[in-house]
């Protein structure tokens, strides 16, 4: 249900609108948990020789924190742009599902493929996650900007603890590094669940969590992919089974 346009502190304008996106980056606990995991990312770029300049630039262009790791690791190991790019590439297909989720959310009438560009490519796991939370109690129209700022929120957020985690690295243990990037799908997992409303949601996050043990042992490098698309189907047949009867 949308929140009438009165009650939103934003609703005046679309500049009102960014800045209360804007805001509402220190009302999750996701921003935190980017923030140590950024920490974690500027030290991994510092070890294997990035510079600052280009980090900073990975994480405005790529945001993605996998991504990112995939990236850095893939130049570090001596393999070519194009295979790196590729590697990248492959990784981002996991978002194209939350894009897809999340733009008709914000679409109106007059809205034009141009105006969601930018939103689109703020679409990762954070903003995809919190714009299921407070999409809908923005206005309609005022949503894209909202989500802008947002967008800008968490990236901003991000390229600070890059920059900190950079300078930091000299002294950040390697055990602290890894912890601080495994709160990240921890976080992830929690806010899932967190946003869990019907049977199907709720379906395909049990069984995909009871599933990949057993996806895990085949070894066959894309465990998660074969648990996750196993549990959405079967949650997606229970949904449609129920709808019909």
């Amino acid at each position: 249900m949308d929140l009438p346009a009165a009650d939103f502190p934003g609703s005046q304008s679309s500049l009102r609108a960014f800045a209360w996106g804007v805001r509402s980056v220190t009302s999750t606990v996701l921003t935190l948990v980017l923030f140590a995991t950024y920490l974690g990312i500027g030290a991994l770029a510092h070890d294997t020789h990035f510079s600052l300049g280009w980090v900073l630039a990975s994480t405005a262009f790529v945001w993605a924190g996998p991504a990112q790791i995939i990236l850095i690791s893939t130049l570090d190991s001596g393999a070519t742009v194009v295979q790196a790019a590729i590697a990248v590439a492959v990784s981002g297909i996991r978002l194209f599902p939350m894009v897809v989720s999340v733009l008709p959310m914000m679409r109106t009438r007059e809205t034009k493929r141009r105006h969601l560009v930018l939103a689109a490519h703020f679409i990762a796991v954070t903003l995809w996650v919190e714009c299921y939370r407070l999409l809908p109690q923005v206005p309609r129209n005022r949503r894209i900007a909202f989500t802008h700022g947002l967008g800008v929120g968490l990236l901003s957020v991000c390229l600070v603890a890059t920059a900190i985690g950079y300078g930091l690295a000299a002294n950040l243990p390697q055990l602290f590094g890894a912890a601080i990037l495994l709160l990240t799908p921890l976080a992830f997992l929690l806010s899932t669940a967190r946003n869990c409303r019907q049977l199907a949601d709720i379906l395909a996050l049990g069984l995909g969590l009871a599933l990949y043990p057993f996806a895990a042992t085949l070894h066959s490098g894309v465990d998660i992919l074969i648990s996750g698309v196993s549990a959405g189907t079967i949650a997606y047949g229970v949904h449609w089974w129920r709808k019909r009867e």
